[in-house]
């Protein structure tokens, strides 16, 4: 079974850094990453995805990044369930990052519908 997906897009927000109990850098980062077809007014659309970035890439990522950096991540698709505080189960999917590479500096004052379109 294979189980890999590789992305190139914006972060949306600064990456946070947090530290585990036992001392392991985490952030959670959320990429924007253009659609490969425009939509009925002719704009690209961009979904946003949620991605775990641990160690030092994640101490890597939080230090040279910010909002608006292109990078690119390659990793694993995860999912997991939890119950809110009202009982209800969630489940969420994130992917998992093996390696990030960053790709370009930050756009300044950029909004998710001004992201350029990166051809693949």
């Amino acid at each position: 079974m294979i189980n890999q997906v590789t992305l190139v897009g914006r972060l949306t927000k600064d990456p946070v850094l947090r530290y585990t109990p036992d001392g392991k850098a985490v952030s959670n980062v959320t990429l924007a990453v253009n659609r490969h077809f425009r939509n009925t007014v002719g704009d690209y659309e961009a979904d946003f995805v949620q991605c775990i970035i641990w160690k030092k890439s994640a101490e890597n990522t939080a230090q040279y990044c910010k909002k608006g950096t292109l990078i690119g991540i390659t990793g694993r698709i995860q999912t997991r369930t939890y119950e809110n505080k009202d009982g209800k189960n969630i489940y969420a999917t994130e992917v998992v990052a093996d390696l990030v590479q960053f790709i370009g500096p930050k756009q300044q004052d950029m909004k998710p519908k001004d992201f350029q379109h990166i051809g693949l």
